[in-house]
């Protein structure tokens, strides 16, 4: 599964607003800085979730984006899906060869495991191991 870089800021953005528990919008340089996105490319990947449903936001000194649904009903696959497109065959594909039913059993499984797997699980999977990592302050 190739996953571009607006795919992968994409699900880097849904992921920060839904950890964002505090009922305000976020702002924009917030998630830039946090999730080391270029504000600009920020900006243009912000307008293309909500255009597709994922996020909303609100205007003026308070303002700034938030989720449009649950994290619980946002799947990773249904974020790369809209802002990457659907899945593109292998290269030199056309034909069938030795690998064909290989890699499409493996897109297939890729696509089953992104499309059960939501943004609230992942949040609880990541604040999981931030809370088990001890840091290491050897002299």
């Amino acid at each position: 599964m190739n996953i571009s870089s607006k795919g992968h800021y994409a699900l880097l953005t849904v992921f920060d607003l839904a950890s964002q528990n505090t009922g305000k919008p976020v702002k924009i340089a917030s998630i830039a800085q946090r999730q080391n996105i270029p504000q600009k490319f920020l900006e243009l990947i912000l307008l293309s979730l909500k255009q597709g449903g994922f996020v909303e936001s609100h205007r003026g000194s308070e303002g700034g984006y938030y989720l449009a649904r649950r994290p619980e009903s946002i799947t990773v696959g249904e974020v790369l899906r809209y802002v990457d497109g659907p899945p593109t065959k292998q290269k030199g594909s056309k034909e069938p060869g030795p690998f064909s039913e290989l890699w499409h059993n493996v897109d297939k499984s890729i696509a089953g495991i992104v499309d059960r797997t939501n943004f609230a699980s992942i949040i609880r999977d990541w604040e999981a191991k931030q809370s088990t990592y001890v840091h290491d302050f050897e002299i």
